[in-house]
């Protein structure tokens, strides 16, 4: 159990040796986890003693009626004192309450059956409350205590300041001959820090300090946690943690940890890392949850280097990194596009034996989900379900938005049912992402039917839900339908904003209504909305992909004369129009520009040139462009795995070919179809037919289709081998694609 705040002796020290003792005794009982006050750091010859408690003299008439009182409820303890009572209610007075509670104060269940009896009559005074509160500290029972101080507070009538006042001095007034345990301080502090009488909790602290008392660092940490959860207390709880620890408070780290934590939310990570140094040298040593709050300070500014220079010196402490300290680095990998980094730092938590929760699984299946690396998110998620941690509706929602985004939207919809199987319910933000897939797949339909049960289950679409219909729409050229559909949005209140229009005009851009496009454009501009770097970049796209890289490169100039500042989205947008008209040359002067003006190029970049040189079987410049994207520290993606190969395939570069799919497979990315047919044809010709018939059955079993040479090699290999039943299903199979498939297309036309 906690203790109180500590008496100071009365006795007169010496003033030279009284600053030196006071200092070694408080370096000693700060370490003393049983002593919950601290005694002030310096000592004030002005401190003033508690007064001696003088109640009124009782007249003999009134001595006879409290001996007759307090004999009667000792004597009939048995029987309710509202009946054993009854003859005194219309004599006993306030001042009578008082001198039966002397008469009693060691009887302590008396004392409390005695008070509430009082309490049926009338409000009894503060001093009797006051008294109370201190019997019943005295007597250990910390919860009525609290209680007595608590209902006073709850009282919607009251004069704050007067009755703080008045509470304080009848409370200090009857401390020494009532019960003498500091402990009763700290409860009132506690209670008053409650019911939000943080200005009064700081004037008791004070008032406190004047009579050499300092509350218990338990008490303090309390007020420093309410202030800091209000966001307009915060710099209060700056200026209470400084004057408290002038006052004598020996702060602990859950103390610093309330600092630090606000710190880091009013994003002054280096003040929080500059505080947790300051610990060790005020005698506090930093504990794990210090270290844990300034390292997920760092991980939300991005400062993963300093991170993991912290996690280095909490080993060199000793301090193991738990759970929350993971997750913050965990996340921020996954934000920085390094999760195979991130998978790793699970695998050191699963080593470790820390346990894990769903947020861990989730952050990193959402991490490869954004990256595209759809097999190694299914693999975790796989993995959560054989270690009993189930994937909650944010997990799902992730797994569903990645197999979405990759196109596959079959096996999206399949973990959607699983979901609802497991008892699941979907909320706005998976229905959303299960529209716009189908959206995206051109399955407009579809998406309409979800959407109505999301209506239908009670659920509001919202500006995303609309959007995504709308982009599916506009995709498909019904633009009219698509701009009713945002007139009935704009009915139920919800407005259009620039991401919407930003929608529609990729929309028009992609079904080839440039001219539409530009049109809404300038409407835009009418409503209140201007276009963005987004909007211009969409309409470069377009530009880019009909040849018209004049007007793209014209659209690049108007943007820069109004201040918009291109993205590398942009960039790789002119990067994959030159590439695509063959303007290689181009291509690399817009490289080596980015690079100059400090515009990172990212993968995608590189890969339109890779891609490019790989078509013009130009590998030697292709790799030196490979080599380039490594030394800027660019993570190579599926696309650069699957051009690369095709690439060294087609030239017939069978070892370098070798060496990346080795590469690829080991990070979880896997060959698309042309790039297996490229694999397995440059194998062929280079006689490697084991390791081509390995491929090949790989490939199959993945649902790829093999080019017509591939197969009718395999097929005359089999009749040579006398594999008749196989060569039989391989002439199955080529009739079945290249002539029964061919037609049926053909007629579907």
């Amino acid at each position: 159990m906690k203790s109180g705040a500590i008496s100071l002796s009365d006795g007169s020290y010496k003033l030279v040796s009284q600053r030196l003792y006071l200092h070694y005794f408080i370096r000693i009982f700060s370490k003393d986890r049983n002593w919950g006050g601290k005694l002030c750091s310096s000592y004030s010859t002005g401190t003033r003693p508690f007064p001696d408690y003088s109640s009124k003299k009782p007249t003999v008439r009134d001595s006879e009626l409290v001996q007759c009182i307090s004999g009667t409820i000792k004597q009939r303890r048995s029987e309710t004192l509202r009946h054993v009572l009854r003859p005194f209610e219309s004599k006993c007075r306030p001042d009578h309450l008082i001198w039966v509670l002397m008469n009693i104060k060691n009887d302590y269940k008396l004392v409390l059956a005695f008070y509430e009896w009082a309490c049926l009559h009338r409000e009894p005074s503060l001093e009797v409350r006051s008294i109370v509160i201190h019997i019943a500290v005295a007597s250990k029972d910390f919860k009525m205590a609290h209680s007595l101080i608590y209902d006073f507070w709850a009282k919607t009538n009251l004069d704050i300041t007067h009755s703080f006042s008045c509470f304080v001095e009848r409370l200090i007034y009857t401390y020494k001959d009532w019960g003498s345990d500091p402990f009763v301080f700290d409860l009132f502090f506690e209670v008053l820090v409650q019911v939000g009488l943080f200005s009064e909790a700081r004037s008791f602290f004070e008032k406190m300090f004047n009579y050499g008392m300092v509350i218990s660092v338990d008490s303090c940490n309390l007020l420093l946690s309410s202030l800091s959860s209000q966001s307009d207390k915060k710099g209060d709880t700056f200026k209470v943690f400084n004057k408290f620890l002038e006052a004598g408070v020996c702060w602990e780290s859950n103390s610093y940890n309330i600092i630090l934590h606000i710190l880091c939310q009013l994003g002054k990570i280096r003040e929080a890392h500059h505080l947790l140094l300051q610990m060790e040298l005020r005698d506090c040593m930093p504990d794990v949850a210090s270290y844990s709050i300034v390292i997920n300070g760092y991980c939300h500014v991005g400062e993963l280097d300093k991170v993991l220079k912290m996690v280095n010196e909490m080993r060199i402490k000793t301090l193991k990194p738990n759970a929350f300290t993971y997750n913050s680095i965990i996340l921020l990998m996954c934000k920085s596009g390094k999760v195979a980094d991130a998978e790793r730092v699970l695998r050191e938590i699963i080593g470790l034996r820390i346990p894990l929760d769903n947020v861990v699984y989730t952050t990193i299946i959402d991490g490869f989900c954004k990256s595209g690396n759809i097999f190694s998110a299914m693999k975790l998620f796989e993995e959560m379900h054989r270690v009993q941690i189930f994937p909650d509706v944010i997990t799902y929602s992730a797994m569903i938005c990645g197999l979405c985004q990759s196109g596959n939207i079959l096996e999206a919809d399949k973990l959607f049912h699983k979901m609802l199987d497991r008892g699941l319910a979907p909320d706005e933000i998976t229905y959303t992402t299960l529209i716009d897939g189908y959206c995206k797949a051109g399955k407009v339909k579809e998406a309409f039917f979800w959407h109505n049960e999301m209506v239908e289950k009670g659920m509001v679409p919202n500006v995303v839900t609309y959007t995504a219909l709308a982009d599916g729409l506009c995709k498909q050229g019904e633009v009219d339908t698509a701009n009713e559909l945002l007139h009935e949005m704009s009915s139920k209140g919800l407005e259009l904003n620039l991401c919407t229009y930003n929608v529609l005009v990729n929309g028009l851009c992609k079904s080839g209504n440039i001219t539409q496009a530009i049109k809404l454009m300038e409407d835009m501009e009418m409503t209140g909305f201007y276009p963005d770097t987004i909007t211009y970049t969409t309409l470069m796209d377009a530009y880019c992909k009909s040849g018209e890289i004049s007007k793209a490169h014209g659209l690049l100039k108007t943007m820069l004369d109004q201040g918009l500042q291109p993205t590398v989205v942009t960039f790789n947008v002119l990067m994959n129009g030159f590439c695509m008209s063959g303007m290689l040359e181009d291509g690399e002067r817009l490289l080596k520009w980015m690079l100059e003006k400090g515009i990172m190029p990212n993968t995608t970049t590189y890969n339109s040139l890779m891609k490019q040189y790989c078509i013009r079987s130009n590998m030697r410049l292709a790799t030196e462009i490979y080599r380039e994207m490594c030394v800027q520290n660019m993570v190579p993606d599926r696309n650069t795995y699957n051009i690369l190969i095709k690439g060294h395939s087609k030239a017939r570069n069978m070892k370098e070919a070798w060496y990346l799919h080795k590469e690829m497979v080991a990070k979880g990315f896997d060959l698309t179809g042309s790039s297996y047919n490229a694999y397995i044809k440059g194998l062929l010709k280079k006689k490697k037919y084991g390791e081509a018939k390995e491929l090949y059955e790989e490939m199959r079993k993945k649902g790829f289709i093999a080019d017509q040479e591939i197969l009718n090699f395999f097929l005359d290999k089999n009749f040579d081998e006398g594999n008749v039943g196989t060569a039989l299903e391989l002439c199955d199979e080529v009739i079945q694609i290249f002539l029964v498939d061919k037609v049926e297309e053909e007629n579907n036309t």
